[in-house]
């Protein structure tokens, strides 16, 4: 008995299957309809793959064997698996396609919903999968919305097949008929064939009819007395639509141009009649079957509606009938209002959101089934939130989603921050995939660096924290020299250095972005005078090399004096963003580092975050959500827990956290390096980051974060398989800061209060160069071990040291944070002694506590506790040193530069309202720190018993 489906396609009209999927095309389900039911064509949609991929196993395979080769971005795995069926269906068609001599047999593919607005990637991208598909019978989807229809002139100019979708009304139709005549006339008119082009021009039907029909209920729902009346009208008016198009086509194809375009071999631009499937239940399931059946059409049919026509359909030509009828129901719909201009145009832009939505949910689950197989490669990350954080992040990620946020962050679009400067300082998106260095020229150095027995590093902030992660995670091989960081002022810490190398067999390695930092610039005129003792002045230069942006003053100075080595970094990637830069990447490959090795491990991550994994997959966004989030929750105090191994890690997300959000009164305070404590006590301002090496086993942190969470606080968990991973860290908090930056407001990648603050400094190290004095002010409290000095609004509050020092903690309220800031040597004793102090305070005052050891916290944090929430605290500590340093060159001695810093800092901290009292410790000796702390402990104890 003949399929009711081949006695439809045998009338005239195309029968298309809108469906294809590996395990149909591989068990003959397309070769079966093809033989048994006269099937002529395939549409696949994102919606159909995502299905297929995301909720099955038939292409995990496929998908295996495909990363096995090489790791890959999520959309070239998708379209790997895509056009692989498209290319297998193209080819089963084949027959068909020949046997109609190219008049049908096609399988379409279509191009990223992303781009239905923008003209030229949209003909870029039909122009790229036509290429890739390389079959003669495929054809291209694109919308007919107003960017597409230039797009589809041009496709069919160029001898493309396209399929054009989205089409709800007649006009617009109409504009892409016209287009296609328009392409085949370029062809002409250039002597190019127009024979074996094919299009199709997709009608979508029954989403005409829901949005139609619902606006007739609401006549009923209104008590229009014309609610009767229209309701003839329900299921009918798309069907109408169709046949009165239908009848523009005829009238078309008649016509002198289109007869002109006919003689010279042009096939017509079919009308195909898209979704098909009856959506209301209370209409027959075939009615956009049996009701549009006509000649030199298309009707690409569900397998469900597919096997309901083959059961009870039956063939009429119906298309051409009654087309007067098709006309009065458009007019009766358009005398009761119902707007069908209005609802077409807004069908087009859902159609739009709704393709895109379908893309992401079929690349989401592509990224899903990619993370799973690379398993260990790439860095876990969960979340338990409380139930509201946990609603607005969902909520946000897909809005998120439907803003196209990480679209646009790669593409450099401001607007997602504050439409300012932010498009040029996206260049760490590139360098996260080794774009900024030259791994020839960091060949050479490692070669050139294993002469030498240490390297220093002389620069702050970006250009030191990065390489201290690398260095202090990795160490230094058999062969390379060990890597001391240097970012810092202060005389007793340079000292040390200076005492634990042999500055002939020490290479040094000079970074700053704006190569007019002054740190470095002071600490290279030192060493390099320590080198020409040892070598000779003449030699001195060859031993240092120059981390810079192109034209800065160090660079000029690298040339002039000869250093061995000048890698220029890029002027579009911001200092706390570098560490995957030559910023990062030069100390590396002097210690050693398999540099290579470490993109390697880090692509991973950079493609799970990349432009194509919609923010409920890609690690970076959601990341960045909870963080976000967080701080309009008030969570705006990210604690950072690691294990021992990943330590180093903490103070560079310190930087990268305080420095790109804290301004404009808001942002997240870091807190790094504050030992654990009771959950109970914690405030609920608080979120926690806890990450660990799945290797590195510590049961009693997990325990204790673990407790955080059945106390109700927001934790964030991430593992690492093991320490070579740690640059995926890197890059996934850098993305994760730049999409918290889009919540909170404000931009991630200036650092306003920064830059005050080097003022400030600059203008008081100037002054005491002309001067040779440094203003320090009047302290409202002195003996023979402390001078207490106080902003002027406090001045003349107590003459008594614990009163002060209590008046200063006691202010301290819920939501707040405690912060010691120490002019001193960066140390480990004075690092514990810091830590006994702050838990001491955290236990007596219940709020987040913080430490920077300056000058190195003004390049990082500094700016957060400037310009973020302005709810910090600071107790700031100096000292004259114990043994002090001169720079060559200059009156001010490395102790007035690192005081000048204080200074200018504490007037900025003033200025910005923040509550400031600075201890100067005026005892001689290592001891005062400890009697200092060990005061403030006691008081704090016995204010609290």
């Amino acid at each position: 008995m003949t399929s009711t489906l081949k006695v439809l396609a045998d009338s005239g009209q195309g029968v298309w299957l809108d469906f294809v999927e590996r395990g149909f095309l591989q068990a003959g389900g397309l070769r079966k309809l093809i033989a048994e039911d006269g099937l002529s064509g395939v549409t696949s949609n994102p919606s159909i793959f995502e299905h297929a991929i995301g909720h099955g196993a038939n292409y995990d395979a496929a998908i295996d064997a495909f990363l096995r080769q090489a790791d890959a971005a999520v959309v070239d795995i998708y379209e790997h698996l895509a056009i692989g069926d498209i290319v297998t269906a193209a080819d089963q068609l084949r027959t068909v396609y020949d046997r109609l001599d190219r008049r049908d047999g096609y399988v379409s593919l279509e191009v990223s919903p992303y781009l239905a607005d923008v003209t030229d990637a949209t003909i870029a991208e039909a122009r790229r999968l036509w290429d890739r598909v390389a079959r003669s019978n495929v054809m291209i989807k694109v919308p007919g919305t107003t960017a597409g229809i230039p797009a589809i002139a041009r496709l069919i100019e160029q001898g493309l097949n396209i399929n054009v979708t989205l089409l709800f009304s007649i006009p617009a139709y109409i504009a892409v008929a016209e287009a296609y005549m328009t392409g085949l006339e370029a062809r002409v008119a250039v002597g190019q064939p127009i024979d074996g082009i094919a299009s199709v021009a997709s009608f979508f039907l029954s989403r005409i009819d829901t949005k139609i029909d619902l606006k007739i209920a609401g006549l009923h729902a209104g008590g229009d007395p014309r609610a009767v009346e229209a309701a003839t009208l329900a299921g009918k008016i798309a069907i109408a639509s169709a046949k009165v198009a239908y009848a523009w086509y005829r009238d078309m194809i008649a016509g002198a141009r289109w007869q002109a375009l006919a003689a010279k071999g042009a096939m017509p631009q079919r009308l195909l009649w898209a979704s098909t499937g009856t959506k209301n239940p209370e209409f027959s399931d075939i009615l956009y079957v049996e009701s549009l059946i006509g000649p030199d059409t298309v009707n690409t049919i569900p397998p469900r509606t597919m096997d309901a026509f083959r059961d009870h359909g039956h063939v009429a030509a119906t298309l051409a009938a009654n087309p007067g009828e098709a006309s009065a129901q458009l007019a009766e719909a358009a005398a009761f209002g119902l707007d069908l201009d209005g609802v077409t145009g807004a069908l087009v832009t859902d159609g739009v959101a709704q393709f895109a939505a379908a893309a992401d949910a079929l690349l989401a689950a592509v990224a899903d089934k990619r993370a799973a197989f690379l398993g260990d490669r790439l860095n876990a990350l969960t979340s338990e939130l409380p139930v509201a954080l946990a609603k607005a992040v969902t909520s946000t990620l897909d809005r998120a989603r439907i803003e196209g946020w990480i679209r646009r962050l790669w593409q450099g679009d401001a607007s997602l921050w504050t439409g300012t400067d932010e498009a040029h300082w996206l260049g760490w998106l590139g360098a996260a995939k080794g774009d900024q260095v030259d791994f020839a020229a960091l060949d050479t150095l490692a070669a050139d660096a294993g002469a030498y027995d240490d390297a220093v590093l002389l620069g702050m902030g970006g250009s030191s924290l990065g390489p201290e992660v690398l260095g202090r995670m990795f160490g230094s091989p058999t062969g390379f020299p060990r890597l001391h960081v240097l970012d810092t002022s202060d005389p007793a810490q340079i000292a040390r250095v200076a005492n634990a190398i042999d500055p002939a067999r020490t290479l040094f390695v000079v970074s700053s972005k704006s190569g007019s930092t002054l740190e470095p610039e002071i600490l290279r005129a030192y060493f390099q005078g320590l080198v020409a003792t040892a070598v000779g002045a003449d030699k001195a230069g060859r031993q240092f090399v120059a981390v810079t942006d192109p034209g800065t003053d160090l660079e000029t100075i690298a040339q002039s004096q000869g250093f061995s080595h000048i890698f220029n970094g890029d002027p579009a990637i911001g200092g706390r963003y570098s560490a995957l830069s030559v910023f990062g990447m030069v100390p590396a490959a002097i210690i050693g580092i398999d540099v290579r090795g470490l993109f390697a491990a880090t692509r991973a991550m950079v493609l799970a975050c990349g432009p194509d994994v919609p923010p409920l997959a890609n690690p970076g966004v959601q990341l960045g959500v909870m963080l976000g989030e967080a701080v309009r929750a008030g969570h705006d105090k990210v604690t950072i827990m690691t294990t021992t191994e990943l330590a180093p890690l903490g103070p560079w997300l310190e930087q990268l956290l305080g420095e790109s959000t804290g301004k404009h009164g808001t942002g997240i305070v870091p807190i790094e390096g504050e030992p654990l404590g009771d959950p109970a006590k914690y405030g609920q301002d608080r979120l926690f980051v806890h990450l660990r090496l799945a290797a590195e086993a510590d049961a009693e942190q997990d325990a204790a974060v673990a407790a955080l969470v059945d106390a109700g606080h927001p934790v964030i968990r991430i593992t690492l398989a093991h320490p070579g991973l740690v640059a995926q860290e890197l890059f996934r908090w850098e993305i994760a800061t730049a999409i918290a930056g889009i919540i909170i407001g404000i931009n991630p990648f200036d650092q306003p209060d920064v830059e005050a603050s080097k003022i400030a400094t600059r203008t008081m190290v100037d002054a005491y160069e002309a001067s040779g004095q440094l203003d320090t002010g009047t302290p409202v409290y002195q003996d023979i071990d402390y001078a207490i000095y106080a902003p002027a609004d406090r001045q003349g509050v107590s003459t008594d040291l614990d009163a002060i020092l209590l008046a200063h903690f006691g202010a301290l309220r819920s939501g707040d944070y405690a912060g010691t800031l120490a002019y001193i040597e960066r140390d480990d004793a004075h690092i514990a002694l810091l830590t006994r102090l702050r838990v001491a305070v955290r236990k007596a005052t219940g709020v987040a506590t913080v430490v920077g050891f300056g000058p190195r916290f003004l390049h990082s944090t500094g700016q957060a506790y400037k310009g973020g929430p302005a709810t910090g605290h600071f107790l700031v500590v100096t000292r004259d040193p114990i043994a002090d340093i001169a720079i060559p060159g200059h009156k001010a001695s490395f102790g007035t530069v690192e005081l000048a810093q204080a200074l200018g800092d504490i007037a900025v901290l003033a200025a910005r309202g923040r509550q400031v009292l600075r201890i100067h410790l005026r005892a001689p000796g290592p001891h005062g720190l400890e009697r200092l702390v060990s005061r403030i402990v006691t008081l704090l104890e016995r204010s609290t018993t």
